[in-house]
């Protein structure tokens, strides 16, 4: 331990102090309780989009070009409704990562289970918005999911020791538009 910092996974209640402090290190949990996992917290769906061109990611961020988006508009009764293949996802919470913890997201396992996966990045410390992911329904017969669902648990870990610096790519901040 350095700087009063631990290394390591954080377990629920560690998590439950964060989730207490200003900023908050998750805020927006539609359900708190259900949310927070021993070693996580769940996040969950706000929108899905079908990806509606090419992206393109060259040697500096000049360059990167990110694909249009197509919304997928969910259902009267809150589903919608994937043919197999890719798309882009946003959760409804917002991140908020001290200098002291980076995080990683996985899928829940209910969503192997039913074919389907999310890809995500590394969460750097410092960082700060509403995250997206890549979802990609692999079951031929597709997939059914409901706004709001709990779809992956991002997990955080102690850094040895707090970055210098935190994180200040382009995507800081991002998502927080509206309804932040």
């Amino acid at each position: 331990m350095e700087d009063g910092v631990a290394s390591g996974v954080l377990g629920r209640e560690q998590l439950r102090r964060r989730l207490a402090e200003v900023p908050p290190l998750v805020e927006g949990l539609p359900d708190a309780e259900t949310q927070l996992q021993p070693n996580g917290v769940d996040l969950t769906l706000r929108e899905v989009a079908r990806f509606a061109g090419p992206g393109t990611i060259a040697g500096d961020n000049a360059g990167r070009r990110l694909p249009a988006l197509d919304p997928v508009p969910f259902g009267a009764d809150g589903f919608v409704e994937l043919e197999p293949g890719t798309y882009h996802i946003l959760y409804n919470e917002v991140v908020n990562l001290p200098t002291d913890l980076m995080a990683l997201g996985r899928p829940r396992s209910s969503l192997g289970r039913c074919g389907v996966t999310i890809h995500t990045a590394v969460w750097d410390a410092g960082y700060r918005g509403r995250s997206t992911s890549m979802l990609v329904v692999a079951n031929p017969a597709g997939f059914r999911v409901q706004r709001d669902a709990r779809v992956m648990q991002l997990v955080f870990f102690g850094l040895a020791q707090s970055v210098a610096e935190g994180y200040s790519g382009v995507y800081q901040g991002e998502n927080l538009g509206s309804g932040a």
